[in-house]
């Protein structure tokens, strides 16, 4: 059953992923990131927000990240050995204290905070929907990851072809994966079609 809309949604908000911001260079592992400009953009609305960002990793342990310009906050980094070397680093969330990597914003907010900073006040866009409709958005996710990678367009393809470079074995999850969501919405048109007395 879905959540009632009394709670907000988390991809409404704002989002800051730091193994994102790394991979497209706004901090950067072992050293000092100067000030960047960051914004974050709605596929209806276009940009909804905008600050300028640095970050300090040059520590093998601490560090932090600050946003200016709007969105004021001091954020303190963390790093983790990784079992087989190096490290990883994890945001230290304002709210709870606890590692992560992923903060968010979400409307109304004044400070980016992990998900459980925020209890049961806030939810992820996929719980606000039905069973079906979950069904039909993974498919939808799954057609466009594996359209995105064999650059193909998913308007022509329910379950596109494996991509050249993909494996088998990765290839062959993702269609389990779809054939199991498809089961689901075949069981919601039986027991609609049960329900209105087609069958």
């Amino acid at each position: 059953m879905p959540r009632s809309r009394n709670t907000v949604c988390l991809q409404d908000g704002l989002k800051l992923d730091l193994n994102s911001l790394a991979r497209k260079g706004f901090v950067k592992r072992g050293s000092y990131s100067g000030l960047r400009g960051i914004g974050w953009t709605h596929s209806y609305w276009g940009e909804v927000a905008s600050a300028l960002i640095s970050a300090d990793l040059s520590d093998t342990s601490s560090g932090w990240l600050k946003l200016e310009g709007g969105l004021n906050q001091f954020i303190l980094l963390a790093a983790q050995a990784r079992r087989f070397g190096g490290h990883q680093w994890y945001f230290i969330c304002p709210g709870t204290g606890r590692l992560a990597s992923v903060l968010w914003r979400p409307p109304g907010a004044t400070r980016f905070c992990s998900r459980q900073a925020r209890k049961c006040r806030v939810a992820y866009a996929t719980q606000f929907l039905d069973r079906d409709s979950r069904a039909h958005h993974a498919k939808s996710r799954i057609n466009a990851r594996l359209c995105s990678i064999g650059k193909l367009d998913p308007e022509e393809w329910d379950f596109p072809p494996k991509p050249k470079w993909m494996r088998w074995k990765t290839y062959r999850r993702y269609e389990t994966r779809f054939d199991h969501y498809d089961d689901i919405l075949d069981r919601g048109i039986v027991a609609l079609a049960l329900k209105l007395g087609l069958k």
